[in-house]
């Protein structure tokens, strides 16, 4: 039963990757170009151009389930990556995918270690990493 838990985990954390990479490209593009933190040195559209490809690639990657634990620790590592940016999204009080009011925004904050916990438990990630760590 576990085993299958992971894997829709695994797959629907894949395919909502592939969805919000696929919304950064087309549909929801000026919105998520309103999400770029004026700080970061960056054309906000080229920003939100490469992390929509790297979020269709890692939804591709989980889906696919190869090498399942790498998966999973680098779409940690990204979801780890973009979270300065949902911090600047609640500090500059940026509006944008319903989240129009501070405290939206400020619960929005507490979601993103749920999505870094979701991309390690559904690929096996935790265990594997342990093993590489004692391994040391």
């Amino acid at each position: 039963m576990q085993k299958l838990t992971r894997l829709l985990a695994r797959v629907l954390l894949g395919a909502a990757l592939v969805f919000a990479g696929t919304g950064h490209l087309t549909f929801a593009r000026p919105t998520f170009q309103a999400q770029v933190p004026t700080w970061l040195p960056l054309d906000a559209d080229f920003v939100v151009i490469a992390s929509g490809i790297v979020e269709i690639l890692l939804g591709l990657w989980l889906l696919s389930g190869f090498k399942a634990p790498i998966a999973g620790t680098v779409t940690a590592l990204f979801f780890i990556a973009i979270f300065p940016g949902n911090i600047s999204q609640w500090l500059t009080q940026t509006d944008a995918f319903g989240l129009n009011t501070d405290e939206a925004r400020l619960i929005r904050l507490f979601f993103q270690p749920l999505l870094v916990i979701w991309a390690l438990y559904s690929t096996g990630a935790i265990a594997w990493l342990k093993t590489l760590r004692s391994k040391k």
